[in-house]
């Protein structure tokens, strides 16, 4: 409305793993946002065994191509914050995705590690990395790594975006003013991040989202 919407990159999530559950939340996104097409539609929350083989047996594959074909939907990628080794299946499809989200935070690289295992194989795959979780839903803080810290550490990977949660208008203007006075990390920068964080990360404990 107004103009606004050619000024944004619009993207939503989709739980469907079957054709129809996918058809229906898609309409359902695009009734909600009041739009007839979405940059950007990520299958979300690849976390549960067999859902990769799921989303490519069960119809929804398909229509998520068929939604690009007809105009409703211009990208198509996937999300996942559990288990690196689901994302790895993923990435084995037979498929040219657009575009990886996944965590990227000083935590992730001591306890079952996107950073290690998943960054660098989109690294050299023609994709839209979309780093999340930078504080790792403000666990981080209890480390003692201030919140410019650990978005400088995000920010330094070979990402192309950070989505970083934002629940007030202090904590944006945080964000723009950490953005904007950004210097990528050296690796002895990060490797001093990371040192400082590791007895509290080895276990996976402040990284919940890993574990439920």
């Amino acid at each position: 409305k107004n103009g606004y919407r050619e000024k944004v990159f619009l993207m939503t999530k989709n739980h469907g793993r079957d054709g129809v559950a996918f058809r229906q939340q898609l309409d359902e996104s695009l009734r909600r946002l009041q739009t007839d097409q979405i940059d950007l539609l990520q299958f979300h929350e690849i976390i549960h065994e067999g859902e990769p083989d799921r989303i490519f047996s069960e119809g929804a594959i398909e229509e998520a191509v068929k939604a690009r074909e007809i105009g409703k939907v211009r990208f198509i990628g996937f999300t996942g914050h559990r288990w690196p080794r689901l994302l790895g299946q993923m990435l084995d499809k037979d498929f040219p995705w657009d575009t990886i989200q996944f965590p990227t935070n000083l935590l992730d690289r001591h306890y079952r590690s996107f950073t290690n295992e998943i960054l660098p194989r989109v690294a050299e795959r023609r994709m839209g990395i979309i780093g999340m979780k930078s504080l790792a839903g403000s666990q981080i803080l209890k480390t003692g790594v201030s919140p410019q810290e650990a978005i400088t550490y995000a920010l330094s990977l070979p990402i192309d975006t950070l989505v970083s949660g934002i629940d007030s208008l202090k904590v944006l203007d945080q964000n723009l003013t950490i953005v904007r006075n950004w210097k990528p990390l050296s690796e002895e920068g990060q490797k001093h991040l990371l040192e400082r964080v590791a007895s509290f990360a080895r276990d996976g404990h402040l990284e919940d989202y890993k574990r439920t």
